[in-house]
């Protein structure tokens, strides 16, 4: 452990919330591969100031892993912190404590720990990494790497997404779609209402619709018992709107998610918000009363993963697993169903649990380490073998 633990006490030190760049922990990443002769790849942002990095371990010969990590963090503003969120720090109660410990700079490090052991073994099938940035505004440079492993390095690999799930392997999660829909009505004085069209009364209406959508998906039994919110999932997030109580708002304007399940689009349940929307602005227009109404994504869409052609990296991964290990769904959106979309056998498995990440005081425990580090040492071994195919 104190290779893997001094390797996250680098990682944790680099500031890479998605606000900033990640350049200096990839350049930190190749600088560590380049001392045991593996050589990397960077695939930059269109901005210039962050980088995904791609590399592999062992042959360029059918199969291998691809073990998958996004190196930027959320935002620790705000919160209150014990510590420094930026330094390692061990509690002394098995846990280690900073930003992205469990998300998901603790499976980086381990991964990185195996390298010195990974380059002088026989292996017949390859070891790939891959490090993103901005996942956590939307899986957001996921896309490019993606593309570029798939025409440089290989069509064959399997995935493992590294994500917190407690070392227990999650085949399925939710795709995510953020939204912003903005309202726009005509001002009036408020003793006047019949002069004006209130955007905010609009937009409340909207908000109620999209709750109801939500509840109307369940009524209609389109749900899965393998989540532990076992439907999609609509919700508003941020609303602001007006300028003083006795006007009438011209704009109001809020923000929204919807997580659908893997069986569903993200077409399919927003056609039902859309069609609300024309019909309402047509009844509003019917009346005299000026609105529009406009929503636009805020990022692209992040595909579900569906819990299908993962036979061969599902196996890999239970036969080296704990015989208690048993497949997981989670709500929360990851890179994995971009890899699975791409044609790749995909999972979610990694230490550290969910309920950590994100909040002040992030850990991970020591012994989840451990017990990705003995995981990572067996897969290894498996892959001295030649891929079955």
């Amino acid at each position: 452990m104190s290779d893997t633990i001094a390797l996250l006490e680098k990682l944790v030190a680099f500031d890479t919330t998605s606000s900033e760049s990640n350049l200096a922990l990839i350049e930190y990443v190749e600088g560590y591969l380049a001392e045991y002769g593996v050589s990397a790849d960077r695939v930059m942002s269109p901005c210039g100031t962050k980088a995904n990095l791609v590399a592999r371990i062992g042959p360029d010969a059918p199969g291998g892993v691809m073990l998958s990590g996004h190196t930027d963090v959320v935002p620790v503003a705000g919160q209150p912190w014990s510590s420094d969120p930026f330094t390692l720090r061990d509690g002394g109660d098995g846990r280690l404590y900073g930003r992205g410990t469990c998300d998901m700079k603790g499976f980086i490090a381990c991964v990185l720990a195996r390298v010195p052991t990974w380059v002088k073994a026989p292996l017949q099938q390859p070891i790939y990494l891959g490090f993103s940035y901005d996942e956590e505004i939307g899986c957001v440079g996921a896309p490019d790497l993606i593309r570029f492993f798939c025409e440089h390095y290989s069509q064959t690999a399997n995935v493992i997404v590294g994500e917190p799930t407690s070392m227990q392997p999650v085949v399925a999660q939710k795709g995510a779609t953020n939204l912003r829909t903005t309202v726009i009505g005509r001002e009036a004085h408020s003793s006047q209402v019949n002069q004006g069209t209130s955007a905010i009364h609009v937009a409340a209406r909207l908000v109620t619709v999209i709750e109801d959508t939500m509840a109307a998906l369940v009524e209609e039994g389109r749900v899965d018992e393998a989540f532990n919110v076992p439907h999609t999932s609509l919700h508003v997030g941020k609303i602001k709107g007006g300028t003083a109580i006795n006007i009438m708002a011209r704009e109001c304007q809020f923000d929204w998610e919807i997580r659908h399940l893997p069986t569903e689009t993200f077409d399919s349940v927003y056609e039902r918000f859309d069609a609300f929307c024309a019909q309402l602005t047509a009844e509003l227009q019917a009346k005299g009363k000026h609105v529009e109404i406009t929503t636009t994504p805020l990022s692209p869409t992040v595909p579900g993963l569906a819990d299908r052609d993962n036979d061969y990296v599902l196996r890999l991964a239970k036969d080296h697993l704990p015989a208690a290990c048993c497949n997981h769904a989670v709500a929360y959106a990851t890179e994995a169903g971009q890899f699975q979309g791409q044609g790749l056998q995909t999972i979610i498995l990694g230490p550290g649990s969910i309920a950590q990440a994100h909040q002040p005081d992030e850990y991970v425990e020591i012994e989840q380490l451990q017990a990705c580090d003995d995981f990572l040492a067996k897969m290894g071994k498996a892959l001295e073998q030649p891929f079955a195919g």
